[in-house]
C-alpha cells in the first residue's frame, strides 16, 4: 500500500478514483448470454450451466424437502448464529415500515401515501469463492417484511450441482420456497425474462461478479428494475492516534479478502500509524487462508496521512466509501460530519464484520462512489410508494383558481377544463358559497 502525505485537494480526484474494472469488454459476451436465455428458456439455462459451472443439472429448482432438511447438514452453533443474526435484522428492518401518511393540505383536500409491496422480486446470492448465506438474510428479510407476494432466489450450484446447505437453511428460515441452482448472467436473464421454470420478476436484487453486474445493468435498460449499481467491496478506515494498529489492519483485511478487485483505504491523522498498520497487515496476512486474494486487493489500495481531522473527514466524504470505520477519540462527533457513506461504524469495537453479518443493518450497500446518491438496501427498496388524493366539493372549489391559472399559463387548456367543468357544475348547484363545516363528499 502506497502512503500519501497531505495530498492537495486537487489531487483527491485521482486518489478517490476506483481501480479500473472489467466493463465494456464484457458487454458483448453478456448480451449474448441474455439473448440465449431470452430465446432458449430452460434449455439455454441447462446449456449455460454446463458451460460455465461444469455441471449437468437434472432440474433447476431445489426441492422443498431439500430446503427443509438443510439444517441437518449444519453444525448447531452455525444454525443458532444464523437465527440470532436473523432476529437482529428483523428488528432493525421492521422499524423501517412506515404507517400510512395522511395530510389535509387545505380544507377539503386530503392527500395520503401508502406502501405497496413489489409483487415479484428476484434475489441473487453469489456462491463462487464462498457460500454467502448472509446475503440470503440481507436480501430476504426486507423482502419478506415488505410483503412481496413472490420471492425467487437464484444461486450458483457447486461442482456436484448442489446448493450449500447454509444458503438453503437461511432461505427456509425466511420462508423462501422458490430456490434455483443458477448463477451468473444467465440467472439475471432468467429472472428478467422468465422461462418455463423461473418466473419473470419486477425487480432484481443482490451482488455478483462483473458478469452479473453487467447483466443487471443491461436488463435495467429493458425495463426490469434493479437494486443499485454495485461493484467490488471497499472500506475506508479513518483513524487517529487512539486507534490500535492491529484493529485497523484486521478491518482492512476483512474487506480485502472479499476479492482481488476490492479496495481498502486507510486515512490517518497520526504520522506513524500507516507504517505500523502495514507491519500488522503483513503479520496477519500470513495466517489468512485467503491471503493471496487479500494481497491482490492490497495492490489496489493505499493510505493517506493528513495533519488534521477536518481534512481527513473531507477526504472520506470525497471518497464516499461503501463502508466507513471511524476509529477516533470522538467518533460520534466525527460521524455527524459524514455526508457520503454506505454504512458507518463508530469506535474501536464496531468492526465492519458485524454489519456484514449480525448487527441488524444491511450489508447490501452502494460502492464505487455511488454512496453520494444511493442508500443501502432497506424495506423501502421492496415497496412502491403510491400517493392518493380525494377532494370534497369545498376542496375542489377552493383549489380550482390555483389549478386553472397555472394550467392556462402552461398552455394546457384541457387541464384547466377538467377543473373548470366541475367548478361550474358546483356553482350551478348553488354550492359556490359552501363552507367547510357543511361540505359534501364528492359524488
Amino acid at each position: 500500500m502506497k502512503i500519501y502525505v497531505n495530498p492537495r485537494p486537487e489531487e483527491w480526484a485521482n486518489l478517490t478514483r476506483r481501480p479500473e474494472k472489467e466493463g465494456a469488454d464484457l458487454k458483448p459476451a453478456v448480451e449474448a448470454i441474455l439473448r440465449e436465455v431470452r430465446e432458449g428458456g430452460d434449455a439455454a439455462l441447462h446449456s449455460l450451466t454446463r458451460r460455465f459451472d461444469g455441471v449437468a443439472l437434472e432440474e433447476l429448482s431445489v426441492p422443498k424437502v431439500e430446503i427443509q432438511g438443510a439444517g441437518k447438514m449444519l453444525p448447531v452453533e452455525l444454525m443458532e448464529a444464523i437465527g440470532e443474526a436473523l432476529a437482529n435484522l428483523r428488528r432493525f428492518h421492521a422499524a423501517q415500515i412506515q404507517p400510512r401518511m395522511e395530510v389535509e393540505t387545505m380544507p377539503g383536500v386530503r392527500c395520503w401515501r401508502k406502501s405497496v409491496p413489489i409483487e415479484r422480486v428476484g434475489l441473487y446470492v453469489p456462491g463462487g469463492r464462498a457460500p454467502l448465506f448472509s446475503t440470503v438474510l440481507m436480501l430476504g428479510v426486507p423482502a419478506m417484511l415488505a410483503g412481496c407476494r413472490e420471492v425467487v432466489l437464484c444461486t450458483p450450484p457447486d461442482g456436484e450441482g448442489k446448493v450449500h446447505p447454509a444458503i438453503l437453511f437461511a432461505a427456509g428460515l425466511l420462508g423462501i420456497e422458490r430456490v434455483f441452482r443458477l448463477g451468473g448472467a444467465q440467472a439475471v436473464a432468467a429472472m428478467a425474462y422468465g422461462t418455463e421454470s423461473i418466473p419473470k420478476v419486477d425487480k432484481i436484487f443482490g451482488p455478483g461478479n462483473a458478469y452479473v453486474t453487467m447483466a443487471k445493468q443491461l436488463v435495467q435498460l429493458e425495463g426490469v428494475a434493479i437494486d443499485m449499481p454495485a461493484g467490488p467491496s471497499e472500506v475506508l478506515v479513518l483513524a487517529d492516534d487512539s486507534a490500535r494498529p492491529e484493529f485497523v489492519a484486521a478491518d482492512l483485511l476483512s474487506q480485502a479478502e472479499h476479492g482481488p478487485d476490492s479496495q481498502v483505504v486507510l486515512v490517518s491523522t497520526e504520522e506513524n500509524l500507516p507504517k505500523r498498520v502495514m507491519e500488522e497487515i503483513e503479520r496477519q496476512l500470513e495466517a489468512l487462508p485467503r491471503a493471496t486474494i487479500a494481497a491482490g486487493a492490497l495492490e489496489n489500495s493505499f493510505a493517506v496521512q493528513f495533519d488534521g481531522v477536518e481534512t481527513a473527514l473531507a477526504f472520506a466524504n470525497a471518497y464516499a466509501p461503501e463502508h466507513l470505520i471511524l476509529q477516533t477519540r470522538d467518533p460520534q462527533t466525527h460521524a455527524e460530519k459524514i455526508l457520503h457513506a454506505g454504512s458507518v461504524f463508530l469506535g474501536p469495537y464496531s468492526p465492519e464484520s458485524v454489519g456484514d453479518y449480525a448487527s441488524g443493518t444491511n450489508h447490501t450497500l452502494p460502492t464505487n462512489g455511488f454512496a453520494r446518491a444511493y442508500s443501502g438496501l432497506s424495506v423501502d427498496d421492496f415497496v412502491r410508494k403510491i400517493t392518493f388524493q380525494q377532494l370534497s366539493a369545498y376542496g375542489l372549489l377552493s383549489i380550482a383558481p390555483v389549478v386553472e391559472i397555472m394550467a392556462e399559463a402552461e398552455n394546457l387548456q384541457a387541464h384547466a377544463t377538467a377543473v373548470r367543468i366541475r367548478r361550474v357544475f358546483l356553482e350551478r348547484k348553488g354550492q359556490a358559497a359552501l363552507k367547510p363545516e357543511n361540505d359534501v363528499e364528492p359524488r
